[in-house]
């Protein structure tokens, strides 16, 4: 699994990040993630995520897709599931500090107008990803990149293979066609007739010895026969 986590300012996924998810959108789950949400007004945190969807489907990049929710689940869970749906590409706030807010020691960060905390879903969508990749969807992740990332992967070195062997092959009798020809154009065009003539008296009295020897055991057989 890939968490392909972008700068909450700009506009936008840079090209170069674009050309590094089509070059990886094959090989593993892809699922976007936006850094840093705590500098984003939630009205900014909606956009960039609705910029961030256009772009990767126009763009032709395969991301991470949950899969489809079963109609005899339970309510919760068909609740669960609409809001990670929702949430991708994740907003999320990282710290690595734990702090005191209103009696409680949460993992957060202290600003001048108040406390942003990691694991409280209406500050950040840390709760919600942590949710997909190691609760509900860990086994589907697993799955994905089994079933249809590495049988995907498996099948293109497979017909390179069989590509290359094929060219190898053609270069091979390429090879030993110009190895023949410079050979005959070294040779004068007298001397390869006088050689073509020889091969063929060479084969004829080839030919006669055989017939001789048909004959003799014919004739060995026949007498076998009489006596």
């Amino acid at each position: 699994c890939h968490l392909s986590f972008r700068c909450p300012l700009g506009h936008g996924i840079r090209p170069l990040h674009i050309e590094f998810m089509k070059a990886v959108h094959e090989k593993v789950n892809i699922v976007p993630v936006i850094a840093k949400a705590d500098t984003l007004t939630p009205r900014e945190v909606t956009r960039a995520k609705q910029r961030i969807r256009e772009e990767i489907a126009d763009q032709g990049i395969s991301v991470y897709q949950l899969p489809d929710c079963e109609s005899d689940e339970e309510d919760e869970f068909k609740t669960q599931y609409a809001e990670l749906k929702d949430s991708i590409p994740f907003a999320v706030i990282g710290s690595n500090e734990v702090i005191q807010s209103e009696g409680r020691s949460v993992r957060g960060r202290v600003y001048p107008w108040g406390v942003v905390e990691v694991e409280d879903p209406s500050h950040c969508d840390f709760v919600k990803l942590r949710t997909l990749l190691v609760q509900t969807h860990m086994q589907d992740l697993k799955d994905v990149t089994q079933d249809i990332h590495y049988e995907n992967y498996r099948a293109k070195c497979i017909q390179n293979m069989k590509r290359n062997s094929s060219k190898d092959r053609a270069r091979n009798r390429i090879s030993r066609q110009s190895i023949n020809d410079l050979v005959t154009s070294m040779i004068p065009f007298g001397e390869t007739e006088q050689l073509m003539r020889e091969k063929d008296e060479e084969l004829r009295r080839m030919q006669e010895m055989l017939a001789k020897m048909q004959e003799q055991m014919k004739q060995g057989q026949t007498e076998q026969s009489d006596t």
